[in-house]
């Protein structure tokens, strides 16, 4: 291996994939054991490497230069081969700032709380002071290593402006898990968290429906991917290089998730979008029939609908933590609100808003087996719809217009 990352594990990683798209060497994704480190690390057989968790600071005693950056720090997570020297650094700081510069601007008089001891999170205290910060301090479950507890967070700084999350909590594929409980803090204006799969966590949507600003890691992998690339190659990269290529991932990556009415087109559409964009395509409601085994409208006359609902959430919660696909929901999936929040912590989510004077009733659709039915759930079901929805499509001509209209939105 010439260039790559090392780390365990790394089936979460989107290195390999923001790398390819930088286009200056080949990468490879190298998941080491912990009693393989010392080896790799003493063989020196690379020109350049990215190391995440959990050896940030693990790799740093194999090292002949460190500069001083990551040496304040007490992390490491780019080094390069130099003539058989090899030289560390921290392109996580540049990442973090860079982000949080973009999202919120800096942290001047802000108290900063950093969920995690690790590597990460001694890049996070520097970013924090350096953006101006009040105070910054780590918290963990222990206490340990000059952290406080989560307790003592609690009780004693329910204040503070700034989280930031370092932990891998909520990362893929746990992603339905958070570190904290938002709610003890009613000061808070900004969250962050360094996790970037999925692309949107638990603890980033927990926020946002709160009003509080929050994003995710993935512009700060890549930021710092780049800044990674230009250390490798000794060359600086364009301006605007890692808004392009973040652009470029976020759209190959996210989902496209349809949702709206039975009969609105998501079905039709979902698959002409599968084939123009070569996507997997799932239907959440042949997923449920999948699994019962028989059709929708017997699952609702034999187990009921609450039954149905049961097995439909299981459906999106795994689904959900899926990349890059697209997912036809069925016409009440997006109703409930535990389902939109998973739906949207890897997809973006589309209503197909068709008239309700243009929607098919069938017999195998429980819920809209007659004109007046359907447009009855049409009206119930319109102000549900909409909040749900990222963007909306008028769908009241051909099924091809739409899919043009979406895809154009997402970028391909």
């Amino acid at each position: 291996m010439k260039y790559g990352l090392i780390g365990n594990p790394l089936v979460h990683s989107f290195s390999l994939d923001i790398h390819s798209r930088i286009g200056k060497y080949d990468y490879e994704l190298c998941p080491l054991p912990e009693n393989e480190v010392d080896g790799f690390m003493r063989r020196r057989d690379f020109l350049g490497i990215n190391v995440t968790i959990p050896y940030k600071q693990t790799v740093i005693p194999y090292l002949d230069e460190i500069d001083d950056a990551a040496q304040n720090i007490g992390a490491v997570n780019t080094i390069v081969n130099k003539n058989g020297k090899l030289c560390g650094y921290n392109t996580d700081f540049f990442g973090m700032r860079a982000q949080i510069l973009r999202a919120f601007g800096d942290f001047s008089g802000k108290n900063v709380a950093v969920l995690g001891t690790g590597g990460t999170s001694r890049t996070a205290l520097a970013v924090a002071k350096d953006l101006g910060a009040k105070e910054a301090f780590r918290v963990s479950r222990s206490g340990r290593d000059g952290a406080i507890t989560y307790e003592a967070l609690y009780a004693e700084h329910a204040d503070v402006n700034v989280l930031i999350n370092t932990s891998p909590v909520g990362m893929y594929p746990n992603i339905y898990a958070s570190p904290i409980e938002l709610d003890r803090f009613g000061e808070l204006s900004f969250v962050f968290d360094a996790v970037f799969n999925p692309l949107r966590t638990q603890l980033v949507l927990d926020a946002r429906l709160r009003g509080i600003k929050a994003e995710a890691g993935l512009y700060m992998l890549v930021y710092q991917g780049v800044c990674a690339a230009e250390r490798f190659t000794g060359e600086k990269l364009p301006d605007g290089t890692a808004d392009a290529i973040f652009s470029s991932i976020v759209s190959s990556r996210e989902n496209i998730v349809l949702i709206g009415m039975a009969s609105s087109g998501k079905t039709t559409i979902g698959n002409m979008l599968a084939e123009r964009l070569e996507r997997n395509v799932y239907d959440t409601d042949k997923l449920i029939v999948e699994r019962f085994g028989i059709g929708v409208a017997e699952i609702f006359d034999k187990y009921g609908e609450a039954r149905f609902r049961e097995i439909e959430r299981q459906v999106v919660s795994d689904i959900s933590k899926e990349s890059g696909i697209i997912i036809a929901t069925g016409g009440g999936t997006s109703l409930f609100p535990e389902n939109v929040k998973k739906l949207r912590q890897n997809g973006k989510l589309y209503l197909l808003d068709r008239s309700p004077d243009l929607l098919t009733p069938t017999f195998d659709r429980p819920l809209a087996r007659d004109v007046e039915t359907m447009k009855r759930r049409y009206y119930e079901r319109y102000d549900a719809y909409h909040a749900a929805a990222d963007e909306i499509i008028i769908n009241n001509g051909a099924a091809s217009d739409a899919a043009d209209a979406i895809e154009r939105m997402h970028g391909k």
